[in-house]
């Protein structure tokens, strides 16, 4: 990434900032809702996923160690965490194996099969948007399924938190579901980085010194924006988030197959 135009730089610590501060005011998506403009700017995903992973990793355990530090402040040695351990070790178990082929598939695909994949998988999440039909499970069944799908999915591209999510959030209390959320994703993020080290991705450590501010500019903003967010109306502003990502992902198709 180092032989970029100064336009592209920039576009990419725009998305960057988008990112972090989609994380942070959503609580999840700050991968999903990123890398289709990412891939525009420059079509190689294994340049950029291992700077979203370093994100993850960087503001979900931040995130978790404010909250607690804050729990106990109000409430106390009394006061219990904020991420549900027990529920988190047994939707990973249902998760890991499927995970760790999804991270086989990206280290030996090709570039150009793994953005295609991206974008499709994009685009289905954009058409749940625009319709107001997200994701849901009804059984244990369903449950399963959708855990395993979401652990292959976030391991090659790291965008499977919508499946994880409509399992995950009929089952937690609202006050653990966003930290126990982080807990999941730094540990399935830790995982890739593994990975990534072992077959030698280059993990663009040079990027980060730049990119990891305009992330941090994202997430305050975010978390100035979350409760605004959260009163706003969220089927009209998801349905236009919805019709954007179904555009840049068409627009990516088309450059991936031309």
């Amino acid at each position: 990434m180092s032989d970029l135009s100064l336009v592209q730089y920039v576009l990419i610590g725009l998305i960057f900032i988008w990112s972090g501060f989609v994380r942070s005011g959503l609580g999840f998506g700050g991968a999903v809702l990123s890398l289709p403009f990412l891939l525009l700017v420059l079509d190689e995903p294994l340049v950029f996923l291992p700077i979203i992973a370093v994100h993850l990793l960087v503001f979900s355990a931040l995130t978790i160690w404010m909250n607690n530090r804050k729990n106990r402040k109000t409430g106390g040695a009394r006061a219990e965490g904020t991420v549900d351990w027990r529920y988190l070790w047994r939707i990973l178990g249902i998760m890991i194996v499927p995970k760790l082929i999804g991270v086989f598939g990206l280290i030996t695909l090709p570039g150009d099969v793994l953005s295609a994949i991206i974008f499709v998988i994009v685009a289905l999440y954009s058409l749940s948007y625009i319709f107001n039909r997200p994701f849901r499970s009804g059984s244990r069944t369903v449950d399963a399924l959708f855990l395993m799908a979401g652990g292959y999915i976030s391991g090659t591209s790291l965008i499977g938190a919508p499946l994880i999510i409509a399992v995950v959030a009929q089952h937690l209390p609202r006050e653990k579901l966003r930290d126990t959320l982080f807990a999941l994703w730094f540990i399935l993020v830790l995982i890739k980085m593994a990975a990534f080290i072992w077959a030698g991705v280059d993990l663009q450590l040079v990027h980060h010194l730049w990119l990891l501010p305009c992330a941090a500019i994202g997430h305050v903003l975010g978390l100035y924006a979350h409760e605004r967010i959260l009163r706003a109306e969220t089927p009209v502003f998801f349905r236009v988030l919805g019709v954007v990502l179904l555009v840049v992902s068409g627009v990516g198709m088309v450059n991936v197959l031309g």
